[in-house]
């Protein structure tokens, strides 16, 4: 592990990245993250090898073969059942996270991988294009389990400073997978017809990596004192990932916000969508995921481009990855507490997957109908997500959980005031440890500005 520089001249104790932090960040994303870049383009190169798969199967059953309108159906099928399987994913991480903790979900899920990796491999030499869907279907549940579950655990492990970085790790790796898939399914390289199968299952292999060295570091710290109260494994924890830090502050303020949600349960769904404390981060939630698909960026595609477009979409497609990629996931875990967490990531990982499906069903009937115009329905939304961003959202950078959470709670508390209490005394009601007093009158300075 890396030593790291505790004290700078300011006198402000400043974690520097060590060893630790980013080898998980790495076999995390690499294992996990990058397979769902992987399987959204594994299939596009061997599309017509797939397609004679599945005509030639159907003959030898029935001697007869497949009508054009049904093959593009099956294919179709194959390709979406992908994000089906990513909404169910996303739908149970939350028990997931809470039974079996970050990393324990991280490497527990991986049997998914083999399981879909042996069927997609073995899916010629069975003569079953089902096994190709079910496949699918499965690495869709992983893809869905691991774009949650992986900013999640990295921004638990990271201290305050770094969970920007390592919250963007991930979706490096994402970009990475897309670009793989790319290059492997060259025709020198896996692109020939014998290989597809190969090709489609390959996933396994950094997989193989992540379950083999993974388990040798440690559960997400805040997990262990919050949830489960370990104290020891806490302080194990944090000296592996903080190498010879002072680790004394960081466990006062896990302390911290474990009195606060002392009586308070780990939300479900429902009860956080009914959760007025927190309808600011919610709809942060909201906004940010449906925005990120709404943007176009499943959209751009550079068929219909020329010269000056075809820079436009790569700098759409780099901006994107620079920003809005890794956005939505980081940000969900920077804007709940432990209690919250889960849940959060249902809603925002259940509407991205939902986004992303939409965009793709949708896109084909809104360029017929608005050509290279329907662009500018996507420039719109990015707009109104960049002004709700800049409104709303506390600048997170150096911030600690509590901190956060007790900027979302004077918005809320601010707003509940106007046009209800007068303006000289303001009395908050309790916000579920969210930063809210009870049964306290404070003076309010109207010229004070929102943070």
């Amino acid at each position: 592990m890396a030593e790291e520089i505790l004290i700078p001249s300011s006198g402000k104790i400043t974690l520097q990245l060590t060893s630790s932090q980013l080898a998980v960040a790495f076999l995390t994303s690499f294992g996990s993250s990058m397979l769902y870049g992987y399987n959204l383009a594994v299939v596009n190169s061997p599309a017509a090898y797939i397609k004679d798969f599945y005509n030639k199967t159907v003959l030898t059953r029935n001697g007869t073969g497949l009508s054009g309108e049904t093959l593009t159906l099956m294919y179709s099928l194959t390709v979406s059942v992908f994000a089906i399987g990513g909404l169910l994913g996303s739908l149970i991480v939350g028990m997931l996270v809470t039974h079996f903790g970050r990393k324990g979900t991280v490497v527990n899920t991986t049997v998914l991988v083999f399981i879909a990796g042996s069927l997609m491999g073995f899916s010629r030499i069975c003569n079953s294009p089902e096994m190709v869907i079910i496949g699918r279907f499965i690495t869709g549940i992983h893809s869905g389990i691991s774009l949650s579950v992986v900013p999640m655990y990295l921004g638990e492990i990271a201290p305050k400073n770094l969970r920007g970085f390592l919250g963007l790790v991930p979706s490096i790796f994402i970009g990475t997978g897309v670009f793989a898939a790319q290059i492997l399914g060259l025709h020198e390289l896996l692109g020939k017809e014998e290989y597809w199968p190969l090709f489609l299952s390959v996933v396994v292999v950094p997989t193989f990596i992540q379950l083999l060295l993974l388990p040798w570091f440690p559960e997400s710290p805040r997990y262990l004192l919050i949830e489960k109260n370990n104290v020891h494994a806490t302080i194990t924890a944090l000296k592996w990932y903080r190498a010879k830090c002072d680790i004394q502050a960081e466990i006062e303020e896990m302390q911290e916000e474990q009195r606060s949600l002392s009586s308070v349960e780990t939300l479900s769904v429902w009860n956080l969508l009914l959760d007025d404390s927190v309808r600011w981060q919610v709809l942060t939630v909201v906004v940010i995921n449906i925005g990120m698909q709404l943007s176009g960026i499943d959209a751009a595609k550079l068929l219909f481009m020329r010269y000056v477009s075809v820079c436009c979409v790569v700098g759409i497609i780099a901006g994107f990855c620079i920003g809005p990629a890794g956005v939505p996931f980081l940000i969900t875990a920077e804007l709940f507490k432990q209690s919250h967490r889960p849940a959060a990531y249902i809603i925002g990982g259940s509407l991205n997957w939902l986004s992303n499906f939409t965009v793709g069903f949708v896109f084909p009937f809104l360029q017929m109908s608005a050509g290279s115009y329907c662009y500018l329905v996507f420039a719109t939304v990015c707009f109104s997500v960049a002004v709700y961003v800049f409104i709303v959202i506390p600048e997170t950078k150096n911030k600690t959980f509590m901190e956060i959470s007790r900027m979302f709670s004077k918005k809320e508390s601010i707003l509940e005031t106007q046009g209800l209490f007068h303006v000289d005394q303001l009395k908050l009601k309790k916000m579920n440890g969210y930063g809210g007093l009870e049964h306290t009158s404070l003076d309010f300075d109207s010229s004070s500005s929102v943070p």
